[in-house]
């Protein structure tokens, strides 16, 4: 029963969590290896997830918490290393390729600052209201919405410039 369950659960929201976390982190691979060490930390602590408010928004957020343990870690592995500390798969862009996300929009999202990624992936990604968007990112509903409402503009700013034709074409 447990396992139909959260089978069930992760065949309903891994496309939508996946995108969310794209929309956050802006690397395809990155946010496809978060999201299912996500699942597999939520499958371990199943009967808890399952009684969480907002389920899939404790997905996105233990795979947003597992990039900065990962990204923690690596800082420490570079420094130890003595390496020139700059990570080949940031670098790369990143295809959208089966998220579903327009490219001109993940690559807009990609220069958001992180919060308001994360609150973008929350609010519009996994619809969620301001209020559990506050409680999962630990921040206040007021700050959600400041954060919401810079990120569109931001958004709309560059989406339009990306869509009006030049002036003599």
């Amino acid at each position: 029963m447990k396992q139909l369950e959260f089978e069930e659960f992760y065949r309903c929201g891994r496309d939508v969590c996946l995108r969310a976390v794209l929309a956050a982190v802006g690397d395809r691979q990155l946010a496809e290896d978060l999201v299912a060490e996500a699942f597999a930390r939520a499958w371990a602590t199943w009967p808890r997830v399952r009684r969480h408010p907002a389920p899939r928004a404790w997905i996105v957020r233990t795979a947003l918490n597992t990039r900065i343990s990962w990204w923690r870690r690596r800082r420490y592995e570079v420094a130890l290393g003595d390496h020139d500390g700059q990570d080949a798969g940031s670098a790369e862009c990143a295809e959208s390729g089966g998220s579903g996300l327009d490219p001109a929009l993940l690559a807009v999202l990609r220069r958001l600052p992180r919060r308001q990624r994360e609150v973008i992936a929350l609010r519009v990604f996994l619809d969620l209201d301001t209020a559990t968007t506050a409680k999962t990112l630990g921040i206040a509903p007021g700050t959600v919405t400041a954060h919401l409402a810079r990120a569109v503009a931001t958004l709309r700013g560059h989406l339009v410039t990306l869509n009006i034709p030049e002036a003599g074409s």
